[in-house]
């Protein structure tokens, strides 16, 4: 796919707007008539919208299909003909045979093995407590698990005047997000839920995992540690842990909510077991490179960041590929020198679910990262701390006490 352009960087409100037209040109309807209630429905008569519902779904998925045949003639050749594309980029088809070979001599004999976390949070005004999890698993058991335990609080012995104290304490938590609410203003949680959990999980992989291919979750080189989540030493070490599973290579990450709609647009037009290669993640790095890093704390992250540009970003590639009729498509990444192989594994543990298309092994990492770390015993455990300390409700959010 062409690299897309930089566009200059725009205000929230300017991202945020969304003119009649385009409003109508979406949804089919102008605005004014979704908002005049006289369109609604009453509850009692939303059976009678089913025609509707079929109608626009048989012509969504007529439309799409065409567009399938016009992305198969059209747009397929272009992948392994276009300026500076990847080396491999390009269309290909596993075959029956391969995936029978793959199932017994890699996956099904423990050869790969699939890391995946799950986080777990107990927001509270007195104290905040994040449990992160990971898990490593292949075909012939779980490899391990690992937690742990961030508690945040506000307010701790200090010493200071209390008067003051008192009033940083107010200051502190104003800058917070609303209890038990995801907030982008309360990065030191986003730092602990997503950034701390992405190194933990590429770190398992290289340090714990002794499979000769490693399966991921998400996206190899990703954004919570590229970026830092706002900390420049989570950066430095992000970048330091991407670069080791770079130098590794034999890896396949598989995203399970991928922003790319265009690449599962082309996706959609191929057939099963096949598998495309479109692009390496150069531009995007790049792109990412620009910005985040100002200020004289960031400028031994920002070194990292610029070698990590030059010495992976177009080492790293990515592709799509369908396991089966009845499978949606799926994005992956992989090491440019071990693609193809990285593609047969995803698509040989993909079509062992013939109706998700997605890694099993994948799927069971996350099943035994939440039994071991799931919220449900961490907040039992949690709201019984609360009982021991008299004080069983107090602190509980509106939603934990609802049912």
């Amino acid at each position: 796919m062409p690299s897309q352009p930089i566009h200059p960087a725009t205000t929230d409100a300017e991202a945020l707007t969304l003119e009649a037209s385009d409003f109508q040109a979406a949804f089919g309807e102008p605005l004014e008539d979704t908002l005049d209630l006289d369109t609604w429905a009453p509850a009692t008569e939303l059976a009678s919208m089913y025609d509707r519902v079929q109608r626009e779904v048989a012509e969504a998925v007529h439309k799409e299909s065409e567009m399938h045949r016009q992305i198969r003639e059209k747009i397929f050749p272009l992948l392994k003909s276009r300026p500076n594309r990847p080396a491999a980029a390009g269309v290909f088809r596993t075959s029956l045979e391969q995936i029978e070979t793959v199932h017994s001599q890699l996956l099904f004999n423990g050869g790969v093995e699939a890391c995946d976390g799950t986080i777990a949070v107990h927001d509270t005004l007195p104290v905040t407590i994040t449990q992160i999890g990971v898990s490593l698993v292949s075909y012939r058991g779980d490899q391990g698990s690992w937690g742990h335990r961030l508690f945040r609080r506000d307010l701790r012995a200090s010493g200071a005047d209390a008067i003051e104290e008192t009033l940083e304490l107010l200051e502190r938590r104003r800058s917070r997000g609303g209890v038990d609410q995801p907030s982008k203003r309360d990065q030191l949680s986003d730092l602990a839920r997503r950034g701390i959990m992405a190194f933990a999980e590429r770190k398992v992989l290289l340090q714990k995992s002794t499979a000769v291919f490693r399966m991921g979750h998400g996206n190899p080189l990703a954004y919570e540690l590229v970026t830092g989540s706002g900390n420049p030493q989570l950066c430095e070490m992000g970048v330091a842990v991407i670069q080791d599973l770079v130098k590794f290579g034999k890896f396949v990450y598989v995203p399970s909510g991928p922003k790319e709609r265009e690449l599962l647009t082309i996706g959609g037009a191929l057939l099963p077991l096949q598998y495309a290669i479109v692009d390496s993640l150069k531009d995007k790095l790049e792109r990412v490179a620009k910005g985040h890093y100002r200020g004289a704390l960031w400028q031994g992250a920002k070194a990292a960041v610029d070698k990590l540009v030059d010495e992976a970003g177009d080492k790293v590639l990515i592709g799509v590929y369908r396991a089966s009729h009845y499978a949606p498509p799926q994005v992956f990444y992989a090491h440019a020198d071990h693609v193809h192989e990285a593609a047969l594994v995803a698509i040989a543990d993909s079509v062992l679910q013939e109706h998700r298309g997605f890694p099993m092994l994948i799927d069971l990492a996350d099943r035994v990262c939440g039994m071991m770390f799931g919220g449900s015993t961490f907040g039992a455990n949690t709201q019984l701390a609360y009982a021991d300390a008299g004080e069983p409700f107090r602190y509980m959010g509106e939603r934990s006490t609802r049912r």
